[in-house]
């Protein structure tokens, strides 16, 4: 929603437990205009009035929006205010009777129902439906719990995956409207899209995930869908989060490396090396199949830290950007390689080429369940012919 007489966009308001009492609205704002706002909160029936302030994130890529948080101090006699309204005038002089957004996160001091929350930012003109089925299920043999993506636009066939997946309880899909108020850019700097807005909008949909999963989620990863985290010696993410605590410190975020597996590129194997799966009917299905791209770019001293992801302790973390935080209680550790990295299986770039990319089968220890669950979904949502 706007706040009127200002470029401001408001997307969700959390009470504040850490550093200061306050509340955090999760915001776009136009960074040129000034960052100062009216607050008004209601509190059992009544109404209380403070003075608000935008922090603009630094990571908007000189875009002219960019997120802020508008952090409004809580009045002493508003204890738990139940809904927040953001203005550009003081009360007396505002004609408009603003909107209000629910306060979310009242109480800390409740039961995390999910060990691990996935945030994916964002779906926009989604139809890779084989891979974003793969990805899903994999997250599950993980151990994700829950996976919340911030959805523009997508292909019916994705719908329909998607709708599956919410009946089933794995998936929350949060409309992402956000091409209604500005436009967003399709890159990551203006010189190569234009736009109001860094890459679909994806910092703020991060922010508001991170927030919105806070207190019901131990851990989060801000990844995309086309990307897995993998351990290397043990299987899931139950197993891997007690090493990284264990070796790197509690409530830190753990920085995993970027490994590309380009899709488009087709390399011969040796005799060593195991075949990729192509499992029967899977042709009939839109999209990339992870299980038969095996070879990875070769990670070098300039790519090392390139385009990195995190898992982090939310509760431990204000300001989480694409790659990594702005602002953390405890920092980021970087994750050794052979003890976890990410396989990002996505479409090559001219400077890859065949006889460079490095083969590596990890992905197939999952192979067998993978091609079990993968084709019981497909089946289900009537993606995959009933005979095959």
């Amino acid at each position: 929603m706007a706040v009127n007489g200002k470029k401001t966009l408001l997307l969700s308001a959390y009470m504040e437990h850490r550093k200061k009492r306050q509340v955090r609205v999760i915001s776009v704002v136009l960074r040129s205009e000034d960052q100062n706002y009216h607050c008004r909160m209601c509190c059992n029936e009544k109404l209380y009035f403070s003075k608000g302030v935008g922090d603009i994130h630094s990571n908007h890529f000189d875009f002219s929006y960019g997120t802020a948080d508008i952090m409004c101090d809580i009045h002493k006699g508003c204890e738990t205010p139940s809904h927040i309204a953001v203005t550009n005038n003081a009360p007396s002089s505002d004609l408009h009777e603003p909107v209000y957004l629910e306060v979310k996160n009242q109480n800390k001091n409740v039961p995390l129902p999910y060990d691990f929350t996935v945030c994916i930012s964002t779906m926009y003109d989604y139809n890779n439906v084989l891979q974003l089925v793969q990805s899903l299920e994999m997250m599950q043999l993980l151990g994700v719990g829950r996976v919340a993506i911030y959805k523009s636009d997508c292909s019916p066939e994705t719908q329909r995956v998607l709708d599956y997946y919410t009946k089933k309880g794995l998936v929350e899909v949060i409309p992402w409207t956000i091409s209604k108020h500005l436009k967003p850019s399709h890159d990551w700097q203006p010189a190569r899209s234009p736009g109001d807005i860094h890459y679909y909008g994806q910092i703020p949909a991060l922010n508001d995930c991170l927030y919105r999963y806070m207190y019901q989620s131990k851990y989060v990863s801000l990844q995309d869908i086309d990307e897995l985290i993998l351990p290397q010696s043990v299987d899931s993410w139950l197993d891997l989060l007690p090493q990284l605590e264990k070796k790197y410190g509690v409530n830190k975020c753990y920085i995993f490396e970027n490994n590309v597996f380009p899709h488009t590129i087709t390399v011969p194997l040796s005799a060593s090396q195991k075949q990729p799966i192509e499992s029967p009917g899977w042709k009939y299905v839109p999209g990339v199949n992870i299980l038969a791209h095996l070879h990875q770019r070769p990670v070098t001293r300039e790519n090392k830290y390139h385009n990195y992801k995190v898992i982090v302790n939310p509760r431990a973390v204000f300001q989480p950007t694409v790659h990594g935080l702005l602002d953390s209680e405890k920092g980021c550790a970087w994750i050794d390689r052979n003890i976890a990295r990410m396989y990002h299986t996505r479409a090559g770039t001219p400077e890859m080429k065949a006889e460079q990319l490095v083969y590596d089968g990890r992905l197939l220890k999952y192979s067998d369940r993978l091609i079990l669950v993968v084709n019981t979904v497909l089946k289900e949502t009537g993606l995959l012919p009933s005979e095959v």
